[in-house]
Protein backbone atom coordinates (compact mmCIF):
# COMPACT_ATOMS: atom_id res chain seq x y z
CA UNK A 1 0.00 0.00 0.00
CA UNK A 2 1.32 3.30 -1.24
CA UNK A 3 1.50 5.89 1.83
CA UNK A 4 1.22 9.43 1.05
CA UNK A 5 3.48 12.45 2.96
CA UNK A 6 2.77 12.29 6.70
CA UNK A 7 1.56 15.96 9.21
CA UNK A 8 5.64 16.14 9.41
CA UNK A 9 6.12 15.81 5.63
CA UNK A 10 3.18 18.67 4.57
CA UNK A 11 5.17 21.01 7.29
CA UNK A 12 8.77 20.20 6.18
CA UNK A 13 7.38 21.00 2.33
CA UNK A 14 5.59 24.29 3.19
CA UNK A 15 8.75 25.19 5.36
CA UNK A 16 10.87 24.52 2.38
CA UNK A 17 8.52 26.28 -0.02
CA UNK A 18 8.74 29.91 2.40
CA UNK A 19 12.54 29.59 2.52
CA UNK A 20 12.39 29.50 -1.32
CA UNK A 21 10.17 32.31 -1.53
CA UNK A 22 12.18 34.58 0.93
CA UNK A 23 15.42 34.04 -1.16
CA UNK A 24 14.06 34.41 -4.19
CA UNK A 25 11.93 37.91 -3.12
CA UNK A 26 15.74 39.17 -1.60
CA UNK A 27 17.15 38.42 -4.80
CA UNK A 28 14.54 40.38 -6.75
CA UNK A 29 14.71 43.48 -4.28
CA UNK A 30 18.71 43.27 -5.12
CA UNK A 31 17.99 43.47 -8.66
CA UNK A 32 15.46 45.72 -8.91
CA UNK A 33 16.82 48.32 -6.38
CA UNK A 34 20.19 47.78 -8.58
CA UNK A 35 18.14 48.20 -11.79
CA UNK A 36 15.54 51.38 -10.76
CA UNK A 37 18.09 53.60 -9.06
CA UNK A 38 16.08 54.38 -6.04
CA UNK A 39 16.74 54.75 -2.85
CA UNK A 40 15.57 52.19 0.25
CA UNK A 41 14.96 52.28 3.95
CA UNK A 42 17.78 50.47 5.46
CA UNK A 43 16.96 51.34 9.07
CA UNK A 44 14.40 53.41 11.16
CA UNK A 45 14.71 55.24 14.68
CA UNK A 46 11.39 54.79 16.72
CA UNK A 47 10.46 56.66 19.95
CA UNK A 48 9.42 55.56 23.26
CA UNK A 49 6.18 53.87 22.50
CA UNK A 50 7.84 52.10 19.33
CA UNK A 51 6.78 54.14 16.49
CA UNK A 52 8.84 54.52 13.34
CA UNK A 53 9.81 58.38 13.60
CA UNK A 54 12.30 58.60 11.09
CA UNK A 55 14.38 56.53 8.22
CA UNK A 56 17.51 55.74 6.42
CA UNK A 57 18.27 55.53 3.19
CA UNK A 58 20.76 53.67 1.40
CA UNK A 59 22.17 57.09 0.46
CA UNK A 60 22.73 57.79 4.10
CA UNK A 61 19.95 60.54 4.07
CA UNK A 62 18.18 60.97 7.36
CA UNK A 63 14.60 61.67 6.66
CA UNK A 64 12.23 62.66 9.13
CA UNK A 65 9.03 60.50 8.74
CA UNK A 66 6.62 62.94 7.05
CA UNK A 67 9.14 63.24 4.48
CA UNK A 68 9.99 59.82 4.31
CA UNK A 69 5.88 59.30 3.62
CA UNK A 70 6.04 62.26 0.97
CA UNK A 71 9.16 61.03 -1.20
CA UNK A 72 7.40 57.24 -0.83
CA UNK A 73 4.83 58.83 -2.45
CA UNK A 74 6.00 60.29 -5.47
CA UNK A 75 8.08 57.11 -5.89
CA UNK A 76 11.59 58.43 -4.92
CA UNK A 77 11.64 54.89 -1.93
CA UNK A 78 12.18 51.91 -3.52
CA UNK A 79 10.45 48.80 -1.54
CA UNK A 80 7.34 50.98 0.60
CA UNK A 81 3.69 51.71 0.30
CA UNK A 82 1.73 54.27 1.98
CA UNK A 83 -1.73 53.60 2.85
CA UNK A 84 -4.31 55.77 4.51
CA UNK A 85 -5.81 53.91 7.53
CA UNK A 86 -6.96 55.60 10.92
CA UNK A 87 -7.33 59.05 9.44
CA UNK A 88 -3.41 59.07 8.40
CA UNK A 89 -0.83 58.22 5.15
CA UNK A 90 1.42 54.89 7.13
CA UNK A 91 4.26 53.87 5.51
CA UNK A 92 5.23 50.32 5.26
CA UNK A 93 7.71 47.87 3.23
CA UNK A 94 5.90 46.33 0.40
CA UNK A 95 4.40 42.69 0.88
CA UNK A 96 6.65 40.41 -0.34
CA UNK A 97 6.70 37.46 2.26
CA UNK A 98 10.26 38.67 3.60
CA UNK A 99 9.99 39.42 7.26
CA UNK A 100 13.82 40.65 7.31
CA UNK A 101 13.09 43.68 5.43
CA UNK A 102 9.96 44.58 6.72
CA UNK A 103 10.34 48.40 8.15
CA UNK A 104 9.59 47.05 11.85
CA UNK A 105 12.33 44.42 12.00
CA UNK A 106 15.07 47.02 10.00
CA UNK A 107 18.10 48.05 12.05
CA UNK A 108 17.88 51.38 14.46
CA UNK A 109 20.38 54.43 13.46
Amino acid sequence: MNEGPTNTDFEAIYENYKQQGELQAVQEQSQDAATDGLESIVAVRKNDDGDIIAVKTSSGRELDYVSALNEAKSGALAHVDVFHRYGRDILRSEPDGVKSNNLDQLPPF
